[in-house]
């Protein structure tokens, strides 16, 4: 176990936190949360043994093996599936020494190294790896390719694929998830549940973290308090507890009417009704959670867009791609103010492409594009963060925007990023990652655009800033096209979803919470499970015959897939239920505490016996998927 006993830390004259004690236990999965700059990196550094403590003792078991994520990578041309393997430092060391024995024809020890092997399952590293990097995004083609081949994101996958091959006792993450995608996030989700270790995980990602973990240290006010539950209950916990200071708890509030302004206004009208339908939800979970956020840094909004036309614009037949490849084709839609679009498919599907074509960066190669002469469009991408001037100060580069704007109002304005005193002039170049992204958030919110294009716009950021952005993008007026893999983003912000899959825009019919499923579905189908029994004979009684077995050979698991869908879909209701049940303010009064105390519990044997259920049901999948393939000569 990791003991920490009136610890206190400092990183030069900065006191990072004192009076530190707590116990995480072997086996127990903790998100590490709290603002950015308070520690918690500095912590993963003391239980690493680069840091010492300055005060206080901290311990864990000697012989324990630790895995971290390596921030860089030397270039060569070794394979990357090779590079990943060597995470198993054990498992090279005995293929070292076994190597040698063989050698010297030394009997006693290659068949010792061959026990060990079998032991560590040595004999299958190569498929361990290969699957972490098919789960991670990888193509099998890749995967042998040299590591100088791959971008700055790709080697961090493969240097994340190569702390999860290692046989670790302990895991320390730190934000594993800013460079995965959607469908890699959920995988790497399902990997950590069955993680045997302890693991510590700093996350500004609360769907991931509710999923994985089961406790909180949260890194507060130079203190360090350990909560049971995972970042859910965390929450509510500490809301509980500040929802007693009366004034903080008003000053929240005033967000919360003017969410409830916009449900009022246009609850009425046919064409808001869908969007004012999703404010309320919304509302509804941000009055539960809003007392745990009262002294958020982050206060801003999206001014009115200066005109809001009819339709942004019409794609008819619309095809898009680069030289002589065409990455979607047949795309044909319209779009009007107010709609939020979220964006979903596998990596390299063409979310960016088409968020590309938006924004007019891309070209239509085929079909016909017509824009609004209105159509003003906000758009948020890595690259331009990248293309900052890193010279500059923010206050110069919003004065590059607008001439007209005095020093004060920019202040004012820049303020509501958490961008105070002497940080506005300092030079972009010393901001960290996050800090770069609001300001590229910041100068896109001023421009009042009516269309935001959002590409993956919460890398970096914490998860204060995450709930800003979040109740800004509900009262936005115009329209917003949003790819992420927060899904708490997601499913607050977008009315309705959209997939891309082979080429071809369509609309998700489901939610947000489906998606895992459609990503096994599509994962088996390109697995060739859904191919046509071979018939080798050419009788087409023979197939009949074999279809007729494997439909015999997969009756019981086909039925209990069924049990587990229609338990996930009773669970996933009484889960609504107890939400609902939970953004009632009046549950949160003393005489409640009872209620409330029995409801969060029955809430979380609920989001555990969900997330077991789901790990059933793809563990189903999966077997399934092995059966057909056989059948059909895959495997």
């Amino acid at each position: 176990m990791l003991k920490f006993s009136n610890l206190a830390l400092r990183r030069g004259t900065s006191l990072l936190f004192e009076r530190v004690s707590f116990t995480v236990h072997a086996g127990q999965k903790v998100g590490v949360t709290g603002a950015n700059g308070t520690g918690k990196t500095s912590l993963f550094g003391l239980i690493q043994g680069e840091l010492s403590s300055d005060q206080g003792d901290f311990s864990k078991p000697a012989g324990w093996v630790i895995a971290i994520v390596e921030q860089e990578t030397r270039l060569s041309q070794q394979a990357a599936i090779e590079y990943v393997i060597d995470g198993d430092s054990e498992l090279r060391q005995i293929q070292t020494r076994l190597a040698e024995a063989e050698r010297e024809h030394h009997a006693g020890q290659i068949g010792a190294c061959h026990e060990r092997l079998e032991q560590i399952d040595g004999y299958h590293a190569y498929a361990r790896a290969a699957k972490l990097l098919s789960g991670l995004g990888f193509d099998d083609v890749v995967i042998e390719n040299p590591l100088d081949q791959f971008s700055g994101g790709w080697l961090m996958r493969l240097n994340l694929a190569r702390a999860l091959m290692c046989r670790s006792d302990l895991l320390l993450l730190d934000e594993p998830t800013n460079h995965l995608d959607l469908d890699a996030v959920i995988w790497f989700e399902q990997w950590l549940r069955r993680y045997a270790g302890t693991l510590l995980l700093i996350s500004h990602d609360r769907e991931f973290l509710d999923a994985v973990v089961d406790h909180i240290a949260h890194v507060e006010q130079q203190r360090i308090e350990l909560y049971r539950g995972n970042y859910s209950a965390f929450e509510k916990r500490r809301a509980e507890r500040l929802a007693q200071q009366q004034v903080n708890y008003k000053r929240q509030q005033k967000s919360i009417a003017h969410m409830q302004s916009f449900v009022d206004r246009f609850r009425a009208k046919a064409t808001k009704a869908r969007q004012a339908q999703s404010r309320i939800k919304a509302l509804e979970r941000m009055r539960l959670i809003a007392p745990a956020h009262v002294d958020s840094p982050f206060r801003f909004q999206f001014k009115s867009p200066r005109a809001l036309p009819t339709s942004f614009f019409r794609f008819d037949r619309v095809a898009v791609g680069y030289g002589d490849t065409t990455v979607l084709n047949d795309i044909s839609f319209s779009m009007i103010p107010g709609e939020r679009i979220g964006l979903l498919g596998l990596n390299g599907a063409g979310k960016s492409t088409l968020i590309k074509l938006l924004a007019g960066e891309l070209q239509a190669s085929g079909g016909q594009a017509d824009r609004s002469g209105d159509l003003e469009i906000g758009y948020f991408a890595q690259h331009q963060v990248e293309q900052l001037d890193l010279d500059a100060s923010a206050l110069l580069i919003l004065q590059r925007l607008d001439a007209g704007l005095s020093e004060r109002e920019i202040r004012t304005y820049l303020g509501g990023f958490n961008f105070s005193k002497d940080k506005v002039l300092q030079p972009v170049g010393t901001f960290s990652g996050g800090e770069k992204s609001r300001l590229v958030l910041a100068l896109i919110i001023w421009q009042r655009p009516n269309l935001i294009l959002l590409d993956e716009p919460t890398n970096h950021l914490d998860i204060e800033m995450r709930l800003a952005l979040n109740q800004a993008l509900q009262t936005f007026e115009g329209s917003v096209i949003l790819v992420s893999h927060d899904r708490h983003l997601l499913r607050s912000v977008c009315d309705e979803l959209w997939l891309i899959d082979d080429g071809k825009l369509q609309r998700f019919d489901d939610d947000i919470d489906a998606y895992p499923r459609w990503l096994a579905r599509r994962k088996a189908r390109q697995s060739g499970v859904n191919k046509p029994i071979s018939d080798a004979s050419g009788s087409r009684q023979t197939q009949k015959q074999d279809e007729a077995s494997l439909r015999r050979r997969l009756k019981p698991q086909v039925k209990r897939l069924k049990q587990l869908e229609n338990r996930m879909e009773k669970l996933s209701r009484r889960k609504r239920d107890l939400e609902s049940q939970l953004a009632e303010a009046t549950i949160y009064q003393q005489a409640q505490k009872e209620l409330l105390n029995t409801t969060l519990f029955e809430q979380a044997e609920i989001v555990r016996d969900l997330q077991q259920q789901e790990d059933d049901w793809l563990a189903l999948s999966e077997e399934i998927e092995f059966i057909r393939g056989k059948f059909n000569g895959v495997h």
